[in-house]
């Protein structure tokens, strides 16, 4: 048995605890096992893998492709959560397609991410991560309105902000806070980062999408004590006035195993109720 498969389960998810009984044993019929655990902060430099499984919700198949971007392995979401939307598989449909997720050739699709780069007042670099979702600044405590400069591809014009905040989405994340802030959906094939105002004062700033190999600079020109760049909705970066956080297109992609009994339409419609009428009497 020449493949080796990484499982990755939430063990804080009692659902994710159970369906992983089951996955382990379809997996053992085509790979070798090694295992850690979802709360596991580092992977270990000398661990060898051809296929990751991720077992818990989207919030975990997110941290978790974070963590395993580097290693440009396909990756098998397995939705153990409340949406699921980007964790394709269940149980059962690995057990469907265990064959193709297994050949030579398994379906994929690739995701674009962000790169996140904050540079200091002074001009050195600061801390920096991978996004699949969104970059959101955030006003923070004590949520006073903050100002920033926002330009694309070194526009030296660029555009004044004031408001709570911007959401740097990927086409991935476009349904995730982009949507609620009123952004569009972006089809994940489409190669681009929408910006999203957040409460904007303004009532003539609309969401923008610009081309992925395009640099988005926001200059923080007045911040609160709370204020910060938050990546996926799980990591914090502090940020100070006359900081700079800078988006790009990550040099990788994520590569999702595809279930081939999911569309992105049905899911959209099933799952984002998308497009769905009025709850009308009958």
């Amino acid at each position: 048995m020449s493949m080796r498969a990484l499982l990755i389960v939430n063990q804080g998810k009692p659902e994710a605890a159970q369906t992983a009984t089951h996955v382990r044993s379809i997996i053992a019929r085509h790979a070798e096992i090694v295992e850690l655990d979802a709360s596991d902060e580092l992977l270990p430099a000398s661990l060898t893998f051809d296929l990751a499984f991720v077992i818990g919700g989207d919030g975990t198949l997110i941290a978790q492709t974070r963590r395993l971007v580097d290693r440009a392995r396909p990756i098998v979401g397995i939705n153990a959560g409340r949406l699921g939307f980007l964790a394709e598989f269940d149980a059962a449909d690995l057990e469907r397609h265990a064959a193709l997720v297994f050949s030579a050739t398994p379906p994929l699709r690739e995701r674009m991410l962000l790169w996140i780069e904050i540079t200091n007042a002074d001009g050195s670099p600061g801390e920096s991560g991978v996004a699949i979702n969104d970059a959101v600044i955030a006003a923070g405590a004590p949520h006073r309105m903050i100002e920033m400069g926002l330009s694309v591809d070194d526009d030296h014009e660029g555009v004044d902000i004031t408001g709570d905040g911007v959401i740097l989405a990927t086409p991935t994340g476009s349904t995730a806070y982009n949507a609620s802030a009123g952004g569009p959906i972006v089809h994940p094939e489409v190669d681009g980062v929408t910006i999203t105002p957040i409460c904007a004062q303004s009532l003539a700033f609309r969401s923008v999408v610009v081309p992925a190999h395009e640099t988005i600079s926001v200059s923080m020109r007045r911040v609160n004590e709370g204020t910060c760049v938050v990546l996926d909705g799980q990591r914090f970066l502090p940020l100070r006035s006359g900081e700079t956080v800078r988006a790009r297109r990550h040099t990788h992609k994520a590569l999702f195993m595809a279930n081939p009994s999911n569309r992105y339409w049905d899911a959209l419609r099933s799952k984002m109720r998308w497009a769905a009428p009025p709850g009308f009497r009958s």
